[in-house]
């Protein structure tokens, strides 16, 4: 799994649906998921901190999840299926972990709240990451082709006794 964070919400210039953009720690890859309207506004009031009046949806659940003593402790983007993003929110309640399942959007927006990681796993983000760091990716792979290429088969050969008896 790979963890990453919300980079930001966009809007599809075809489609004008609006799109939550995750990154990983490298900055390297981009994992755009497109979403709905209430949902990329659930995200952007909690990149914001906004407190509204009253408790939203998503605030409603992290209320019940602290009424309840539970802890959410990632969520995790687990799938895609027919270009369809599936989520789980891993709760903690006592000894007691359960994976629940969730929109990637809903999970976001509650993971936020939560100050809980967001995970993908990296069949998920093979699958529908964007390179954000074209240059570092064709740097990195120079380096591995150079490396390959002065590979000798001697380089193979393991040196010294692992047998301690020296025969």
């Amino acid at each position: 799994m790979i963890e990453m964070r919300v980079a930001g919400i966009g809007i599809d210039a075809n489609s004008r649906s609006p799109v939550v953009l995750l990154r990983d720690a490298t900055e390297r890859r981009a994992l755009p998921i497109w979403i709905g309207q209430p949902e990329a506004k659930a995200i952007i009031s909690a990149l914001e901190n906004q407190t509204p009046p009253r408790p939203m949806t998503h605030d409603l659940i992290i209320n019940l999840l602290e009424g309840g003593s539970m802890v959410l402790q990632r969520i995790v983007i687990h799938s895609l299926q027919d270009n369809t993003f599936y989520a789980a929110l891993t709760v903690k309640q006592g000894e007691v972990t359960k994976d629940i399942d969730a929109r990637p959007s809903d999970a976001i927006a509650i993971a936020l709240r939560a100050d809980c990681p967001i995970w993908v796993m990296e069949e998920v983000v093979s699958q529908a990451s964007i390179p954000v760091d074209q240059e570092a990716d064709e740097a990195e792979r120079r380096a591995f082709r150079e490396f390959i290429s002065n590979l000798r088969p001697e380089d193979f050969v393991q040196r010294g006794d692992l047998q301690g008896g020296g025969n």
